[in-house]
């Protein structure tokens, strides 16, 4: 019997090494941190229980059958973010680029499935290149399965993708349909195919950064809600969202003791708004002020900034802030500002989160 846990032990230090030491020390000069050091960030310290760990690809064409790696490039199982269940699943670059196989795609499906099941938020860790090409349609029609899911979720759990790296294919449209997409800046791009297809097909060049970098999904396109500089904080806003957010759309939100008294008064409300019509004042400011504890956590910052979308909390409990920002084209409703405050809105109302 010791003998067999033994090597199970060592199985599982096997697994645990993803594609090897190389490629974890390529994925660190890379300024970024591996699939399992991104899960122990996101989750409480110790919570974390993993699924399918050996779970290795089967296919067997282009030579395939001679290279398996237990896990299959991603890494999946649910643990607690400040005590509350959370599904995880994140893509483990070492491991064929953390391709997706039929095997990989099973995992994913799996974790979805449970988590719609259990009615807990899930979160997807991204940083691959789409599908495994040697599998062909059977990769393909994984993805299909994963989308699936996405649909059947919406509205019902809430859906949060990180980018963290280059994703191109599958790895985008999984995300897309998703109710928060955060990027890391300089690191991470989000695009349907990359800058060399693009230049063979329409013969322009083009950067990683220009075709789906941070900076562009998060001020013209709309389609992340954040970025930010590293992993570490990444992840880490990422628990402070779900602190707000409530388990699934029946549930109701999360209410957290608060030391802030709801009665309190402040003298320089009095002050915000100036004499002088013409003249903007902030209304982040009022926003501040009324939250307890100054606590807000806006979403789409960068984009479309005459409008402001954002949690908060009032007297514990989650609730949606939507207001013109006055300090940016005085507050006007322009049709990127109102696709904000409509996808925001659907969103708490999905979820029965008040709206101020």
């Amino acid at each position: 019997m010791k003998d067999m846990l033994e090597r199970l032990e060592e199985r599982r230090a096997q697994a645990r090494l993803g594609g090897g030491e190389k490629r974890i020390e390529a994925q660190h000069g890379r300024g970024k941190l591996t699939a399992r050091e991104r899960i122990e960030l996101l989750l409480d310290k110790g919570s974390f229980e993993e699924f399918d760990m050996f779970v290795e690809h089967r296919s067997t064409d282009f030579g395939m059958e001679k290279v398996k790696i237990p896990g299959d490039g991603v890494v999946t199982g649910w643990g607690t973010v400040n005590g509350r269940t959370v599904f995880v699943f994140a893509k483990d670059f070492t491991v064929f680029g953390g391709s997706l196989s039929e095997a990989h795609a099973q995992k994913i499906i799996k974790i979805q499935d449970m988590a719609l099941k259990m009615r807990a938020p899930i979160v997807g860790l991204f940083d691959a290149g789409g599908a495994r090409i040697q599998e062909g349609v059977a990769a393909l029609g994984g993805y299909g399965e994963v989308f699936k899911r996405n649909v059947i979720a919406s509205g019902v759990i809430p859906q949060i993708s990180v980018i963290m790296g280059p994703c191109a294919g599958g790895d985008v449209y999984s995300p897309a349909m998703t109710d928060f997409i955060f990027m890391v800046r300089d690191r991470s791009y989000m695009f349907v195919t990359g800058p060399d297809v693009v230049k063979t097909v329409t013969n322009e060049t083009v950067t990683s950064e220009e075709l789906g970098g941070a900076k562009v999904h998060t001020t013209k396109s709309s389609v992340a809600d954040g970025a930010y500089d590293n992993d570490v904080e990444a992840l880490l806003q990422v628990r402070r969202l779900i602190d707000f957010l409530p388990a699934s759309n029946q549930d109701g939100v999360p209410e957290i003791p608060s030391f802030d008294d709801p009665n309190r008064t402040d003298d320089s409300l009095d002050t915000l708004i100036p004499d002088n019509p013409n003249k903007p004042y902030d209304m982040k400011e009022l926003i501040l002020k009324v939250v307890d504890e100054g606590d807000f956590f806006e979403i789409q910052e960068s984009f479309a900034r005459n409008m402001i979308t954002g949690f908060g909390r009032v007297e514990g409990r989650t609730v949606g802030f939507v207001a013109n920002q006055p300090m940016v084209l005085a507050g006007v409703l322009d049709s990127d500002a109102s696709r904000k405050a409509a996808r925001f809105v659907r969103f708490c109302d999905a979820f029965n989160i008040p709206i101020v």
